[in-house]
């Protein structure tokens, strides 16, 4: 379970392992109430609960609503899927193809680039001209990492999760070749720290979760 945060519009939002989504379920009925509603509003799953509780949940991944919505919803997501995930830094990057929480294929990756420094003037200048280049240069190399080993997996990927600096991301994928990549891309962007190997295997964690919206009775203005 990802750690809780406040929801848009009260309430709060967390992520839930899809293995551990029918327990967790089986808490919010003991602590809440019967469920008196359940219903599918914009690909979301809404639960009413008897307190008024309100639960929504959203698949990581498409998924096609069946007669029992629940467990339509808790198999669909708990299917493994492809997906690949792009996370970059300053000086660091990495990828890889995992089939459900399983690492298929990787790459990490890191190139210096400098820190700060306290000098002012021409120093300055030059200092931050040269930072940008080795900026410049980490996106270069990162697109050429998810060229050689994300690109390949395309036809069989049902999403790319990015995690890190969102901008040089968002630079990194505006490599026209990794046009494939850039349709597949979808939410959370992953809260990572420095993309190493170990951090990359922690991300399905996130990416496979599903997404909780709970308002309690107490969330409510009064």
């Amino acid at each position: 379970m990802t750690r809780p945060r406040p929801a848009v519009g009260g309430g709060r939002r967390l992520g839930v392992a899809p293995e551990r989504l029918g327990k967790w379920l089986d808490g919010v009925a003991e602590r809440h109430g019967a469920f008196t509603e359940v219903a599918v509003v914009d690909g979301a799953v809404r639960i009413a609960c008897a307190d008024t509780t309100a639960v929504t949940l959203r698949a990581p991944f498409a998924w096609t609503p069946g007669p029992a919505l629940l467990t339509s919803f808790t198999a669909a997501a708990r299917e493994p899927r492809r997906a690949a995930v792009l996370l970059v830094r300053r000086g660091r990057w990495a990828v890889g193809v995992f089939d459900g929480g399983d690492l298929v294929v990787s790459k990490v990756d890191a190139r210096q680039v400098q820190g700060r420094t306290a000098a002012g003037g021409w120093s300055q200048q030059r200092f931050a001209r040269r930072r940008g280049h080795q900026t410049d240069a980490v996106v270069e190399h990162a697109m050429e990492t998810a060229y050689r080993v994300l690109l390949p997996h395309a036809g069989s990927l049902a999403a790319l999760f990015t995690g890190g600096d969102r901008g040089l991301v968002d630079d990194v994928l505006t490599d026209r070749r990794l046009a494939p990549l850039a349709a597949l891309r979808r939410d959370p962007h992953l809260d990572v720290g420095e993309p190493t190997k170990a951090v990359l295997l922690e991300t399905p964690k996130q990416f496979r979760a599903v997404d909780v919206t709970i308002v309690e009775p107490g969330d409510r203005p009064a």
